[in-house]
């Protein structure tokens, strides 16, 4: 008989002899190979969208935003002093507030306004050199006198189509524009972006430029020749105090991250839960093929014997889970198609329609190699135990170890066995004495269902907690603010002192408004790690703003206070002396704090000190009491100051990260029930194999007065022990070491956090979904013990 023929015997009798377990495997394999393929597929398209939207877009590598007078012959000189630049150009934009845009639905008469949209609408012309707002087709889009082109997320957002009408109140009259279509942005695309653009024709842009309710707003962008000048440039733009730069700037590297941001950590989301689940199945299999060897111990020995090496031997065995798992990968990755193809379907309308290329089929294939190394390489070295039998203890004793491994084990269970006496164990009744007893002198054996369900309450609280925290309001923590009810910006106007001081009457006027605080910002020029940097630094009293501190505390007196991206920008810890450098002198101060922040780039800084009599920008907070709305609140400030503009803080948050939340549902709604899923069906695997293996013991029982009932409840308090002490554990690792990871995940992406804290309904998820999780796992058990009454009992006699 040769040895291919010897393989397909064994291989026949494997498959067929335990086909509950082996397709059990077969699930939980398929589901980590379908999480890996359908994550790295995501990441795959999302990175072919966000290249096709920018080769399309061309987007600048630097730009700055400004507000008010400038030079254009500063940026002349500039660009020539540079030969790095090989475009550039100034954008002028005209700004309108949501509550000045009205819009009406052709189809059935619905109509609104976008008040309640709480970012910048910026309205500009189409660019001919670069930075193009493109339309369906990935062309840049050419808009008529009377047509408008809207940005994606208002598209959706207010259900809007081509033909419907978009109404601007300018001040001077009405404008009333069709929409012509949508346009894809390469620059202002993610809702972490503070601004969108619509793009109109030459003359409505006119007409809008010169409304009494709209403001002038500019971009300076810059398209270079080598992109890893783009620091350099940076620098050296920052450090020249003729050029244009009260607003924020940015580098392509940051528009790149924002507009993948969400999207990504569904990505990382999937992929995290498919490692979860190929560990969850790695100790399955480690306990099936131990299993397996213990039952096989006296054919192995007989093998052994006869002179078959045990590498062939382990071959033999391991030929099964090789198919396992190449089936596994197979099936998963047929069905990540379509998962990928859902889970990215928002691609095509945000950024652009991708062209299938070779990587996206490497990309999910190399994915799923790695799942089949990766199991084959753990089935190997379980497998290893074959070299280790001993063929006198196999064909005489049946067991996997010599005859002083025998007796070693044997000394172990008597220890164990005179330590938990049936009297000194906890429990009212005999049934449960000796559940309890097995599981301390059978606890190898058992634990694998604590393994099993701590992995699982990790897979289902971690992304659901994430989830959650992204989705609350006060994630504005997160974003270096304080959690305040009202939120006032005043820079967008040459009157910003008397705008302040018309808001400020207007506040305190108002009795429901309370805690008022007032920041101003001044421009500063910092020397960083690559170069002079254009800083903006608020000022005032930040000491009860709440913000969270990774490192020191809030600043004093003269100290400043800077984010987690400016520290690494101006190489600065807390402790560190700090030189602000202005046309009204230098000011050095100590850093006191460093905190976390992903707005305005993520490089922020605080000083404590008296709010400047002048500054280049304002901001106000406040606290609302009484029974109003704070939108309302808002509202009503808006239209007594249309300078400022006022949001409610908690609405904001929500704007700014509405698709990360939205999309992060999608995996921990996958997580859940995947999760569960696969706790219960490996539940169910593991009390159908130990009931076999503890059919003689059971026998004994049986035989000695104990009842089938008595039987049962001893496995079933086994199990959902096992499993509560799993889902306890699981609990508590997603509790503490769940944050720090996801924040070393968002710190390596770039975004300004670093030091994350789960913001999450903690009786939702560290208390309801474990709950799920152990009621789950529990029902499995009772329905398995179950079964056991309508066994013979000379079954259980025979062992």
């Amino acid at each position: 008989m040769n040895d291919k023929h010897i393989r397909l015997r064994m291989l026949r009798r494997e498959l067929t002899r335990d086909t509950g377990v082996n397709l059990s495997l077969l699930v939980v394999l398929t589901l980590s190979a379908f999480l890996m393929a359908t994550g790295a597929s995501v990441l795959e398209r999302l990175a072919g969208a966000s290249d096709q939207l920018f080769e399309q877009t061309r987007p600048p590598h630097i730009l700055q935003m400004h507000s008010g007078e400038y030079e254009v012959e500063a940026l002349e000189e500039f660009a020539q002093a540079h030969p790095t630049i090989d475009s550039w150009m100034i954008e002028d934009m005209v700004g309108v507030e949501g509550v000045s845009v009205s819009w009406e639905r052709q189809n059935s008469e619905e109509s609104g306004s976008m008040s309640d949209s709480l970012i910048d609408n910026l309205f500009v012309r189409q660019n001919t050199e670069f930075d193009f707002l493109i339309d369906e087709t990935g062309a840049p889009a050419q808009p008529k006198s009377g047509n408008v082109y809207i940005p994606v997320s208002y598209q959706l957002r207010y259900d809007l189509d081509v033909d419907d009408l978009i109404t601007i109140d300018t001040g001077s009259k009405e404008l009333e524009l069709k929409v012509a279509g949508v346009v894809r942005d390469g620059q202002m695309a993610s809702s972490l972006s503070s601004s969108t653009r619509f793009l109109v024709s030459d003359a409505d842009w006119q007409t809008l430029r010169d409304g009494a309710n709209t403001s002038s707003e500019i971009i300076v962008a810059y398209r270079l020749q080598d992109t890893s000048e783009i620091s350099a440039l940076q620098s050296a733009y920052e450090a020249d105090a003729h050029v244009p730069q009260n607003g924020q700037a940015v580098t392509v590297s940051l528009i790149r991250l924002i507009n993948v941001i969400s999207d990504g950590l569904v990505a990382i989301a999937l992929m995290f839960i498919s490692v979860a689940l190929v560990l969850i199945a790695l100790v399955n299999l480690r306990f099936v093929i131990r299993g397996t060897l213990v039952k096989d111990v006296q054919q192995i020995g007989t093998m052994r014997a006869i002179g078959i090496p045990p590498s062939a031997i382990s071959s033999l065995y391991l030929t099964k889970y090789r198919l396992l798992t190449f089936l596994a990968c197979v099936l998963g990755g047929t069905a990540s198609i379509g998962g990928a193809a859902v889970l990215s379907g928002s691609l095509a309308a945000n950024y652009a329609q991708v062209p299938m290329t070779v990587w996206t089929i490497v990309i999910p294939v190399a994915a799923l190699v790695i799942v089949y190394v990766f199991v084959l390489t753990m089935c190997r070295a379980v497998l290893r135990a074959v070299r280790k039998v001993d063929v006198v203890g196999a064909l005489v004793h049946g067991s996997l170890l010599s005859e002083r491994g025998i007796a070693r084990v044997a000394r172990r269970r008597a220890r164990a066995a005179q330590r938990t006496t049936l009297e000194n164990l906890p429990g009212s009744t005999v049934n449960q004495r000796l559940a309890l007893k097995s599981l301390l002198t059978e606890g190898r054996q058992w634990a694998l269902l604590p393994v099993v369900f701590a992995l699982a309450t990790i897979v289902i609280t971690v992304p659901f907690a994430v989830q959650s925290t992204f989705a609350n309001p006060q994630f504005a923590t997160y974003m270096g603010s304080p959690d305040r009810d009202l939120g006032s910006d005043i820079r967008f106007t040459e009157h910003r002192e008397e705008t302040r001081d018309d808001l400020l009457t207007a506040m305190k006027a108002d009795s429901s408004i309370t805690d008022i605080t007032v920041f101003g910002a001044l421009l500063y020029r910092i020397d960083g790690v690559e170069g002079t940097r254009t800083q903006q630094v608020d000022i005032g009293d930040h000491r009860k703003s709440g913000t969270r501190y990774m490192t020191g505390t809030v600043p004093s007196e003269g100290e400043v206070s800077v984010s987690v991206l400016a520290a690494e920008t101006y190489g600065v810890e807390a402790g560190d002396e700090l030189t602000l450098e202005s046309g009204s002198g230098d000011v050095t101060t100590r850093v006191s704090g460093i905190y976390q922040d992903i707005t305005n780039g993520g490089i922020t800084a605080k000083m404590q000190g008296p709010v400047p009599s002048e500054a280049d920008a304002y901001t106000v907070l406040a606290d609302v009491s009484g029974s109003e709305s704070v939108r309302s609140i808002a509202d009503r400030l808006n239209q007594q100051v249309p300078e400022a503009t006022t949001i409610p803080m908690a609405e904001y948050v929500k704007q700014t990260f509405s698709t990360i939340p939205d999309a992060l549902r999608s995996a921990s709604a996958i997580a859940i029930v995947f999760g569960i899923f696969v706790a219960t069906l490996i539940t169910a695997l593991f009390l159908r194999l130990v009931l076999v293996q503890e059919r003689g013991r059971t026998g004994i029982l049986r035989a000695v007065g104990f009842s089938a009932s008595d039987l049962g409840g001893q496995t079933r308090l086994r199990a959902i022990t096992g499993i509560a002490l799993g889902v306890l554990v699981g609990t508590l690792l997603a509790a503490t070491v769940g944050p720090p990871a996801v924040g070393v995940v968002l710190s390596a992406a770039g975004v300004g956090l670093a030091d994350f804290a789960f913001l999450t309904n903690p009786i939702l998820t560290w208390i309801i979904l474990p709950v799920v999780l152990i009621a789950a796992g529990g029902a499995v058990s009772v329905l398995l013990t179950r079964q056991r009454r309508t066994e013979n009992m000379s079954t259980w006699l025979k062992g």
